[in-house]
């Protein structure tokens, strides 16, 4: 009974971190057709920028409450000026060429983006436990959980919720729907099809910083996570069908279930269990499973 909690828990908990890790860049995916490895940048600048500006705002010896301030604001403004800088720098320059080009071409930046974060923060690692610490813990069936996890996993239905909204319930997404559909018709009938590309770009990289900013207080960032993230982040969408809001949301809770089962039972077989999930699935379902109708098969 109690492992039964634990792997539910601990499945939920790595779920919504995965879902904030990577809705972004099926997002992206969707929108564009571009398969974005930047976007492990993203995450990177957002955890450093998250973790940087909490460590200086505690020195100051101030109410930790306004650090869940901090996190978002951080993300904002990183994504915001990362994605703008890049979308206007390097990809509008892009567009319409080879998805294997656009693929080289994100990864060249993401190795940029690895440098940049050295080069701003240095290469020592950075903990700002002071968020996650402050709200303490609950117990559940006796098993200690951390209630900041619990507001990772409110905030990431709040995403998913809100993406929802504005893509189905409001003009604006709706015309992105047409976009997503067809760019020359939707060009022809006279929609700036890049703003929404641009829009769409920050966006993603918005959400991509905003969860690394989200998961800086429970790890200790350090070169590198942002090349670990989207290693998962790709199982994930490839899972759940690339260019899917919903299929992230679905791929994440397979691949966090999926986890916590192996890290429970066997721990050894961490990783491989998500990657054999997502060999399974693409045997059944070649395109993921909520993938959209002009899905490419991996």
């Amino acid at each position: 009974m109690l492992t039964a909690v634990a792997i539910s828990l601990d499945g939920l908990g790595f779920a919504a971190w995965l879902f904030l890790a990577s809705v972004g860049l099926t997002l992206i995916y969707g929108v564009m057709r571009i398969l974005n490895i930047a976007h492990g940048g993203f995450y990177a600048l957002g955890a450093y920028s998250a973790a940087w500006a909490i460590g200086l705002y505690t020195q100051t010896g101030q109410t930790i409450a306004l650090t869940y301030l901090i996190i978002p604001v951080a993300a904002l403004v990183v994504g915001v000026v990362a994605g703008l800088t890049i979308e206007r720098g390097v990809m509008r320059y892009m567009y319409g060429r080879d998805e294997v080009l656009m693929v080289l071409v994100t990864y060249a930046i993401f190795l940029i983006l690895e440098d940049v974060t050295k080069l701003i923060w240095g290469t020592d690692s950075y903990i700002a436990y002071q968020p996650a610490y402050w709200l303490g813990t609950i117990e559940i069936f006796g098993i200690p959980y951390t209630i900041y996890k619990f507001l990772t996993i409110g905030i990431a239905l709040a995403v998913g919720l809100v993406l929802w909204w504005g893509l189905t319930r409001t003009r604006t997404g709706k015309l992105l729907l047409v976009v997503i559909n067809d760019r020359e018709i939707s060009s022809a009938l006279g929609i700036n099809v890049t703003l929404f590309f641009t829009a769409t770009f920050v966006i993603g990289a918005t959400l991509g910083a905003l969860g690394g900013a989200l998961t800086a207080p429970e790890i200790s960032v350090v070169p590198g996570i942002g090349a670990e993230i989207i290693v998962m982040a790709f199982a994930v969408i490839v899972i759940g069908g690339m260019g899917s809001i919903g299929g992230a949301m679905i791929g994440a809770l397979i691949v966090g279930f999926a986890r916590a089962l192996s890290v429970h039972l066997y721990p050894p077989a961490e990783l491989f269990s998500i990657y054999i999930v997502m060999a399974l699935v693409l045997a059944i379902k070649p395109y993921g499973l909520f993938a959209l109708s002009e899905g490419r098969k991996i």
